[in-house]
């Protein structure tokens, strides 16, 4: 399935959004079966939905490495040594090959975006994202397509799965405007703060405020908008 626009995933208050989901597990192996439901799978198996779910899951080697985002409810991760309790807003990326038992508590909404290549390679484990983790310098977005003065930009990478390019952070903006231009990678970002102005070929927008959850497929044209400071967890490929 293909997306020609940023795909709303979920919303902050867990008010319905329009996008179409397809239930349904990634594949054989996927843990949490029909619970999935995906909004988007695009070239380089690169996926992206939602998950609601309840009870208590295990799988003994996690075929994919994901990231997930909690909306509502309490998700606690058991990896090896590793425990990790996420509640609305919290976020971990599980790594390919981990034995994993998950337990969820209430009906929980997670976001999530995986990679579901079928490599050899493994990098088993929780990884927690802090929102608040120190960041360093990144570049800004290119001059050339600016319409406002050139934001300040930093980054923090804290997953990187070098075999499938999959990049998983924190990244912060000054506010900065700039024009429509194809989208340089598949993106998950996930507003910790702020708001952004997301338009499309058409002229559509997309408002996505702190807490919203929003994927934008590779090659998409789309614009940006912010005049606040912005601050988000992101997953490119």
């Amino acid at each position: 399935m293909s997306e020609p626009i940023s795909v709303l995933l979920a919303r902050a208050d867990g008010t319905p959004v329009s996008t179409a989901f397809i239930p349904g597990p990634l594949g054989a192996g996927d843990p949490f079966g029909a619970q999935r439901k995906t909004a988007y799978t695009g070239p380089g198996d690169i996926t992206a939905g939602v998950v609601e779910a309840r009870g208590q899951f295990n799988v003994d080697e996690y075929p994919y490495a994901e990231m997930i985002v909690v909306h509502s409810g309490r998700v606690i991760l058991q990896s090896h040594d590793s425990t990790l309790d996420l509640g609305p807003g919290g976020s971990a990326v599980i790594g390919r090959g981990s034995p994993l038992r998950v337990e969820v508590q209430g009906d929980a909404v997670w976001a999530f975006c995986a990679d579901i290549q079928s490599i050899g390679e493994r990098s088993p484990g929780l990884t927690l994202l802090d929102p608040l983790a120190a960041l360093s310098s990144s570049n800004p977005p290119d001059a050339e397509i600016l319409l406002s003065p050139t934001p300040q930009c930093r980054s923090h990478s804290m997953f990187v799965e070098e075999p499938t390019n999959l990049i998983i952070g924190v990244w912060d903006s000054t506010p900065y405007t700039r024009r429509s231009r194809p989208h340089k990678l598949h993106e998950l970002m996930h507003l910790i703060e702020g708001s952004v102005t997301l338009q499309a070929e058409d002229g559509s927008e997309l408002v996505v405020n702190a807490g919203d959850t929003v994927f934008v497929p590779k090659g998409v044209p789309c614009a940006w908008k912010s005049t606040v400071y912005v601050r988000k967890l992101y997953v490119v490929k």
